[in-house]
């Protein structure tokens, strides 16, 4: 299953990779990549974009097969920063561009005008391929799109069943931009939910393979995250099953005016 925006061709399931480090980050892209991911996400302030890279280079499959993405703190995302920010991941990558690079957060003293004209300057200078914003609401994202010149082809934000993102995803769509779940289980909290036990249940599925599907459903794309190879592969074990209408609204009540991140 695909996402397609921008000219972008983002995996609907990707690898992240928050607080993984070392030999044990590289082994789980190693893993990963076996299983069948093909979308990677890491960031600069994530602190091993060395051992993703090592990764991928370990896991051995074409370049071209592979959606990597990276991010760019707030501190620099300011014209020539965030260049440089750029520059210095594909370093610490081993890689010549990314196919993604998104500004992780957006910052209150640097002018979005400014960091939307230098992620553009990236892209422009084969930095990456694509670009987009992260943690972005909906009013910014609206005012991302009207600045940037290249599509801003993805949002990725927090997102779980008992996270309201609806004002964002609808943005999204209104915008043709992808929307990224990240934290898409909660960090597991939201599994052991009555809720979600039954609707697993009635699957035969686990509780969070049946909260990604509730992701993917919904057009998203969602990065889980595990050293654990059991659970990688279990996250990744979504695409043969269907959530009915009823299924899908009754885990969606779960984020009923819960608005912000827990």
């Amino acid at each position: 299953m695909r996402i397609f925006a921008g000219g972008a061709d983002i995996p609907a399931i990707g690898f992240g990779t928050w607080r993984l480090r070392g030999d044990a980050c590289a082994a789980a892209v190693v893993n990963a990549v076996a299983t069948g991911y093909r979308h990677i996400d890491t960031a600069a302030i994530y602190d091993n974009e060395e051992a993703v890279g090592e990764g991928i280079r370990t896991a051995g499959v074409p370049r071209g097969e592979l959606f990597v993405v990276t991010k760019v703190s707030p501190d620099d995302i300011g014209d020539g920063d965030l260049q440089r920010s750029a520059e210095a991941s594909l370093r610490r990558l081993g890689l010549d561009e990314v196919d993604l690079l998104l500004i992780h957060w957006p910052s209150s003293r640097i002018p979005l005008a400014e960091s939307i004209g230098a992620l553009n300057d990236a892209r422009a200078r084969g930095l990456t391929r694509h670009i987009g914003v992260s943690n972005f609401d909906a009013a910014l994202l609206r005012e991302a799109c009207r600045l940037s010149a290249a599509p801003i082809v993805a949002d990725q934000c927090p997102y779980h069943p008992r996270l309201d993102q609806s004002a964002a995803l609808a943005e999204c769509r209104r915008q043709g931009v992808a929307f990224v779940s990240y934290s898409p289980l909660q960090k597991r909290a939201v599994l052991d939910d009555p809720v979600v036990t039954a609707v697993a249940a009635s699957h035969g599925r686990t509780p969070a393979q049946t909260v990604l599907r509730w992701h993917l459903q919904q057009g998203c794309a969602a990065i889980p995250k595990s050293a654990d190879p059991a659970r990688i592969r279990e996250n990744f074990a979504v695409f043969d099953f269907v959530l009915d209408e009823d299924e899908m609204l009754a885990i969606s009540r779960l984020g009923a005016g819960r608005g912000r991140p827990e």
